[in-house]
């Protein structure tokens, strides 16, 4: 299937799916603070605004070799129902996250205005987009950001069998751990379609669950001020952010960044990544 035919029909998709997406993740909202409930994932780390002294390469681990020790197998996690959509915190945090990529025509501009703001965010890869751009995904591991699962081909996961679900997931993770140096421990369901599957098959792979609370609907292309009025006016502490480094033309989502980010650090945000397993 051609792209501009996989970016046609994801935009169909997402529309028919948007309730759905939006069905799977409500309720889902963490404890603030305090221990961890059967909803909650790890608190949240803060990002480099706050974050101990470490040099960016520090984050991340050479990728092994055919002669290196075999893979160790990934930390078996419970099952969930529901996804996060939100994150456990006692201040003003939120975690920005970016999907569908990377693509070198957006992603190097989101990352060029996270690092000029020194904030770490979330990026949730397609596998086919991976293969091809690689260096983006070393680069996003040396300056800290975090990289989850966003399956291969960006199907709808609720017209897949399992075999084929286990498939998307494993490659994607397999092509991360290639370019990124470490397995995703992070994973999200295009268009936000969960079932059964999704969740019992993330959970073997050692990859928690992740949706959102704002989406900034930059996958309808509805204007840069749009998308910089729904961030702004979404913000909030945990909240979730969803914004497209691919899957379609992104420029409003670059140029909306360079206006909301500095807007939510000068609001007193701190913009957050998911504290790591050990």
């Amino acid at each position: 299937m051609q792209k501009d035919q996989l970016f046609t029909r994801r935009r169909m998709l997402l529309a028919g799916v948007a309730a759905l997406g939006a069905a799977g993740t409500a309720g889902v909202v963490l404890a603030q603070g305090g221990e961890e409930t059967a909803g909650t994932a790890a608190a949240p780390v803060a990002g480099p605004q706050a974050r101990q002294a470490l040099k960016p390469s520090a984050f991340r681990l050479q990728p092994l070799t055919g002669d290196g020790p075999p893979r160790a197998a990934p930390r078996r996690l419970k099952v969930r129902k529901e996804p996060i959509m939100r994150v456990s915190t006692s201040g003003r945090h939120m975690v920005l996250t970016f999907d569908d990529g990377p693509n070198p025509a957006y992603t190097p501009h989101i990352l060029d205005t996270l690092a000029k703001h020194d904030v770490r965010a979330m990026f949730f890869v397609c596998g086919e987009c991976v293969v091809q751009n690689k260096e983006l995904l070393a680069r996003m591991a040396d300056e800290g950001h975090v990289v989850g699962n966003h399956t291969w081909t960006h199907p709808l996961l609720t017209e897949l069998n399992r075999r084929e679900i286990r498939s998307e997931m494993e490659s994607t993770s397999d092509a991360i751990e290639d370019a990124y140096g470490e397995r995703p421990q992070w994973f999200r369901a295009p268009y936000g379609a969960w079932n059964r599957a999704a969740f019992q098959l993330g959970a073997e792979m050692g990859m928690e669950p992740m949706a959102w609370t704002v989406d900034t609907t930059d996958w309808m292309e509805p204007g840069t001020r749009t998308i910089i009025d729904r961030v702004e006016g979404g913000a909030a502490p945990g909240v979730v952010v969803l914004s497209h480094d691919a899957g379609g033309d992104r420029s409003q989502t670059v140029r909306a960044i360079r206006e909301w980010l500095p807007y939510l650090i000068d609001s007193g945000y701190r913009l957050t990544v998911p504290r790591r397993r050990v």
